[in-house]
């Protein structure tokens, strides 16, 4: 809704001015001369670009015609505002009695056509005060105390005159843009730049990008020294910032040399950065508004009126745009004079009859072409649209304003210095030679408290502006933030986002970027020739994380600590162990328990049928040795499971190693009790002996002893003791017991090993002894169980990690025991408990083929 009224008020406003144009021109623009004179004791020569005669048949666009006026004559009535701020500062400094009293300021007012050659006329023939434009060197005509010219908008404009300027130390004061070459004091000692250094500039357009996230951006510089300057201070910025040049396009003086090469890869990037002046950038803005570029977001340095070149289209390439601009103060009172000026107050001003002509409808109405009729009462130039006439004081009026408060201060410097040393001369005419001012130009303070020290490098403010132009003609220039070098890091750049108007195109904040942005759990890679802003995404390595956007490198977590599935933040682990309540600690445990309370029911079998010969046969003393052992070789499993501590690493070990080398030591003192007694047909004195004395027995205590003195060794040189595996499973920290000295374990269990080796050859050699109740079968397989389980258990063990490599030796522990119990004791339960007409002594002498020796 709201953009169909700007469109009707937009109609509307350029339907007012259209029928005044198409009427034909009158003759008094072509006798209305291109200088005019505002009378004053001290004159100042003032430059400006009013208009341009076009020659030959280049015809600009008819339905423009507030700036083209015929098919020769080209107006810019915005630049109509340098000679009003002019005017506006020379009336305040005449009515200002502390300020050269006595004494008034005026001007001679000459049009700039952009050739060097008309440049230099207009000088010459201001500095002789000629008559009819005949050319008198060295020679003022008409006695003028000319104080200083002021030039601008460009450097070369500037140049030009300077160059003549130059020869009689004559002040020349410029206005427009800081430019480097004219303060080269060999050449240009006189000249004096109003304008502020672009210091800052650079590093203020970088830090908009930068608050954007634009990384890729586009480059168009004028092809001379202030280009190449420029670009030299962007690509140090940038290159600090992480910001890529997408290209570099140089204006060339002639279009038609570099018109179609130009344009190529302009679609690179959204974002393109125009930096020049007016004169300049005129070629380049007309081309830009007729291809329509409505997708790009144009960065500027100059409040260049783009939208007055073309109304072909509702939309303007420039809409969206953002300027960067000095920050000066809004002159109140200028606006004010501005609603007061018409063509009867001035009347030696050749453009205001011309100005009331054209918008308000007035005609001239006698030959002189000053006077006019049918004039509108309540005409003012503050009526006008902002794109045609301004009537806020510009950067360039600004630098006029003070220029002329600078000459107004040092002529009245001079004046005080005059009369202290020829007091007579009060009351006389100014008199002085204009190189004289020079001193005093150095060191003034104009009226905005502005040192005027030409050498200092100036951090300026920079006002950031937003061009509305949609639709075409509403040319609205918004302030959207600031900018200030000398804020402290971090406040230096602001911005109200809100009331940002981008391009049509774009929905939301426009991207400009090479690469897609890497978001968290991603860092950047470079691609091998191309710019640092061109990579591609890869994922974070394990554990390691990115939290922010396009990083370069990952970041670790910290011990204790695991990377989330996303990768960008950083978790902190749970501490883990093998515990009851874990379905593979309970059934472990549920397991060990089991056996545990099987064997001591076997026990309890053994007992109450110890007297029967299976009992007898196979030594109760021993089984009931072994029995008890294997109870403990169950229960001590239980010490691997649950959160360790100090002493259950110990006990892990030591009742572990021990239980099973009694156990082992039973089984090979059985064997060799077998072996003894069947092997030996005629027993010697010492076989018998060993054989009554029951020898064999005493093999459980000595090798029980020799494992007690290595796993004395081991607890004295370096026992077990808690650790963490950070590593083993994600997200958890696991909580262990550390072997501590891996040879004194590797022994331990060799040692073990070892004993089920011997009391495996031990039984095998009496597997075939004619013995009912013969045992050794099924002891030299339990034997065989026990070795395999523990020589398999190493492997398996140096390559698990965490709960699942305690939970394999506990399973071994409960394996080998179960081998034991199972193969030993398993087949007398069956006897015992479901053939027992095999237990007796009828069936033993049936079976027995060799009497069984009296022990």
């Amino acid at each position: 809704m709201m953009f169909s009224w700007i469109f009707i008020l937009w109609l509307l406003q350029i339907s007012k001015f259209v029928s005044a144009f198409i009427l034909n021109i009158s003759r008094c623009y072509y006798i209305i001369t291109e200088e005019f004179h505002h009378e004053g004791d001290v004159v100042i020569g003032a430059f400006f670009p009013l208009h341009t005669y076009y020659t030959g048949k280049k015809m600009p666009h008819p339905t423009v015609p507030y700036l083209y006026l015929d098919n020769y004559i080209q107006y810019n009535f915005k630049n109509y505002q340098y000679i009003l701020t002019l005017l506006f500062a020379i009336e305040e400094i005449n009515r200002n009695p502390n300020l050269l009293p006595n004494i008034s300021l005026g001007f001679d007012f000459y049009n700039v056509r952009f050739t060097e050659k008309e440049t230099l006329d207009n000088a010459v023939i201001w500095l002789s005060a000629l008559v009819q434009r005949k050319f008198l060197p060295n020679y003022n005509c008409k006695k003028r105390n000319f104080t200083a010219a002021l030039t601008g908008t460009t450097w070369k404009t500037s140049a030009q005159i300077g160059t003549l300027l130059q020869l009689f130390k004559f002040p020349q004061i410029t206005f427009g843009p800081y430019d480097p070459l004219l303060n080269d004091h060999s050449q240009y000692s006189s000249l004096y730049q109003m304008a502020p250094k672009d210091t800052s500039l650079s590093l203020a357009i970088v830090s908009l990008m930068v608050h954007f996230r634009w990384s890729w951006v586009g480059l168009i510089l004028p092809d001379d020294h202030k280009g190449n300057k420029i670009l030299s201070d962007f690509r140090e910025e940038m290159e600090r910032k992480g910001i890529c040049i997408a290209f570099v396009k140089m204006i060339p003086e002639t279009w038609n040399l570099y018109f179609a090469k130009f344009w190529e890869n302009m679609d690179e990037t959204n974002v393109i950065i125009i930096y020049g002046d007016s004169d300049t950038l005129e070629g380049l803005m007309r081309n830009i508004g007729q291809r329509l570029f409505t997708w790009k977001v144009w960065i500027m340095n100059i409040e260049y009126n783009v939208f007055d070149r073309a109304d072909y289209f509702m939309l303007d390439s420039f809409h969206g745009s953002l300027i960067f601009k000095h920050n000066y103060r809004e002159n109140f009172e200028f606006t004010k004079f501005i609603q007061t000026v018409n063509p009867n107050k001035y009347p030696e001003d050749i453009y205001l009859p011309k100005l009331w002509h054209l918008f308000f409808k007035c005609s001239f109405a006698d030959i002189s072409c000053h006077a006019l009729d049918n004039c509108q009462t309540n005409a003012s130039l503050d009526l006008l649209p902002s794109h045609i006439f301004g009537v806020a004081m510009n950067e360039e009026s600004t630098n006029i304003y003070n220029g002329v408060y600078a000459l107004a201060h040092s002529l009245h410097e001079m004046r005080l210095q005059q009369l202290q040393m020829q007091p007579y001369l009060n009351g006389e005419g100014m008199v002085f030679f204009p190189w004289q001012l020079n001193t005093f130009l150095k060191d003034i303070e104009v009226r905005n408290n502005r040192s005027l020290d030409w050498r200092q490098t100036i951090h300026a403010e920079y006002n950031i502006l937003n061009l509305w132009n949609l639709p075409k003609g509403l040319g609205l220039k918004v302030k959207i933030g600031s900018f200030s070098a000398n804020a402290p890091q971090g406040q230096q750049l602001f911005l109200s986002e809100q009331m940002i108007q981008w391009p049509e195109i774009f929905s939301e904040i426009p991207q400009s970027a090479c690469s897609e942005s890497c978001g968290p759990g991603f860092r950047k890679v470079t691609l091998e020739g191309k710019a640092i802003c061109c990579y591609k995404c890869t994922p974070c390595a394990d554990n390691e994380i990115s939290n922010e956007s396009d990083v370069d490198q990952c970041v670790k977590c910290p011990e204790g600590h695991y990377a989330n599935t996303e990768k960008n933040n950083c978790l902190e682990k749970s501490v883990s162990f093998l515990a009851y309540e874990d379905p593979l600690g309970m059934a472990l445990a549920s397991i060990a328990l089991c056996l545990s309370a099987l064997t001591i029911f076997v026990i309890g079998i053994f007992v109450k049928h110890r007297d029967t010969p299976i009992v007898k046969a196979n030594n109760r003393t021993l089984s009931y040795i072994l029995l008890i052992t294997l109870t403990f070789c169950f229960l001590c499993s239980l010490n691997f499971i649950g959160q360790p501590n100090t002493a259950a690493c110990i006990l892990q070990q030591t009742t572990f190693a021990v239980a099973f080398t009694v156990a082992l030591a039973t089984v090979l003192a059985k064997t060799i009790t077998v072996v003894l007694a069947f092997k030996v047909s005629f027993p010697g004195r010492m076989i018998r002996w060993l054989m009554i004395s029951r020898g064999p027995n005493y093999i459980i205590p000595i090798c029980t002893l020799i494992q007690l003195l290595l796993c004395g060794i081991w607890m004295a040189t370096s026992p077990p003791f808690i650790d963490q595996d950070a590593h083993s499973e994600y997200g958890h920290i696991i909580i262990l017991c550390n072997k501590g000295s891996a040879v004194a374990f590797h022994s331990v269990l060799g040692y073990l090993c070892f004993l089920a080796l011997v009391s495996y050859t031990m039984a095998f050699l009496s597997r075939n002894l004619p013995d009912t109740f013969n045992e050794s079968k099924f002891l030299s397989f339990s034997m065989l169980v026990f070795f395999c389980v523990w020589v398999t258990f190493l492997p398996v063990y140096h390559s698990t990690k965490g709960k699942v490599m305690v939970a394999m030796e506990v399973f071994c522990i409960l394996a080998s025991s179960t081998a034991l119990f199972a193969f030993i004791f398993g087949p007398k339960c069956y006897i015992i408990l479901l053939r027992p007409e095999k237990n007796s002594f009828r069936h033993t002498r049936k079976k027995t083929h060799i009497p069984v020796p009296k022990l």
